[in-house]
């Protein structure tokens, strides 16, 4: 299958280089790499001319173009008309070898996949249990595998605010688990919710979708909602034994507060693109969790090493919620 993959990337070439070099030991090698660079300085593209790499095509967008959603779909328009997939990589992660070789493969196992997920190795560990295993409240527990549950779900569980999907799938209040909760087991599992920076989607369901503009710049939440969009249509899969490495670069994120406002309205929006009427009872899980949260948040200012960050997130938070209630995204952003 010819597929395409595209970097979007922002004032990061060293950590993007490092994902190249991993592109360059592929089994199954990228028939073109499309940089989309928003940098606003030349160090990308210097360290690339001084580093080549086969197929690569690079594209420095103007301020228009610039961020993550506009970006990507700046990207789209760039792929040649031959590709059959298209493959997305955040520019701070590293793969394993077989990473496009085992995306690739899910395609052909399921044909009927419109979008496909790589699995990130190196945020969580996991143990392997046996049958029927029965998790502390502290734990989670999935397919034969266990990992520690944060101090967040330990308490949402305790109040009966956890959620009730498996991971990858988006309740109706929201604040599921995300595809970080699939195991390491080497099989392929169903999902709702792709992570944009490991996803890859077939190229025809383009000509009907697009990353929406809603995101602005950093672009919180843009996969979740452009995968649940896709979902309502088709079929989605992680693929566990698609393995990279995500190393989340500083460089090129927005202030904590600025996080925490997009923490909760991105929220919002993505909650409302999976149900767009939702009952009271959602209204009130939805709520209640987002202050729940905020509250663990403003907690961390009395606990956590970095305590301005903790709290001017905190603080982000809720304004972020106050504003939904006189300034919600308006029913065309949806």
């Amino acid at each position: 299958m010819i597929f395409s993959l595209i970097v979007c990337t922002y004032m990061r070439p060293e950590p993007l280089l490092e994902l190249l070099q991993s592109v360059q030991k592929q089994t199954f090698y990228p028939d073109e790499i499309l940089i989309i660079d928003g940098s606003l300085d030349n160090e990308t593209e210097t360290i690339l001319k001084e580093n080549r790499f086969r197929n690569l095509k690079y594209f420095l967008v103007d301020e228009q173009n610039r961020g993550l959603t506009n970006q990507r779909n700046f990207g789209i328009k760039k792929v040649n008309d031959s590709v059959e997939i298209v493959c997305f990589l955040d520019d701070d992660t590293v793969l394993e070898e077989n990473y496009f070789e085992e995306i690739i493969k899910t395609y052909k196992v399921f044909p009927e996949a419109l979008g496909v997920g790589g699995y990130i190795t190196n945020e969580t560990k996991w143990e392997r249990v046996i049958d029927n295993y029965i998790p502390f409240v502290n734990e989670f527990y999935y397919d034969g595998w266990k990992r520690k549950d944060g101090s967040r779900f330990v308490l949402r569980k305790k109040l009966n605010l956890d959620s009730d999907c498996p991971p990858g799938f988006s309740p109706l209040f929201s604040h599921g688990r995300s595809v970080g909760f699939l195991p390491p087991s080497d099989k392929i599992y169903p999902v709702e919710q792709l992570m944009g920076g490991v996803s890859s989607f077939r190229k025809t369901i383009f000509e009907e979708f697009s990353f929406s503009t809603y995101f602005e710049g950093y672009g919180l939440y843009e996969d979740a909602d452009f995968s649940l969009r896709v979902a309502k249509i088709g079929k989605l899969y992680v693929n566990t034994k698609a393995r990279l490495g995500h190393f989340h670069a500083e460089e090129g994120r927005p202030n904590q507060y600025q996080y925490g406002k997009m923490v909760v309205r991105n929220g919002w929006y993505v909650w409302r693109v999976k149900n767009p009427r939702p009952r009271f009872k959602d209204r009130l899980k939805w709520n209640s969790i987002t202050i729940l949260l905020t509250a663990v948040r403003l907690s961390n200012t009395f606990t956590s090493n970095n305590k301005k960050a903790s709290f001017t997130e905190g603080l982000g938070r809720i304004l972020g919620w106050v504003s939904l209630l006189f300034n919600k995204p308006k029913a065309r952003d949806l």
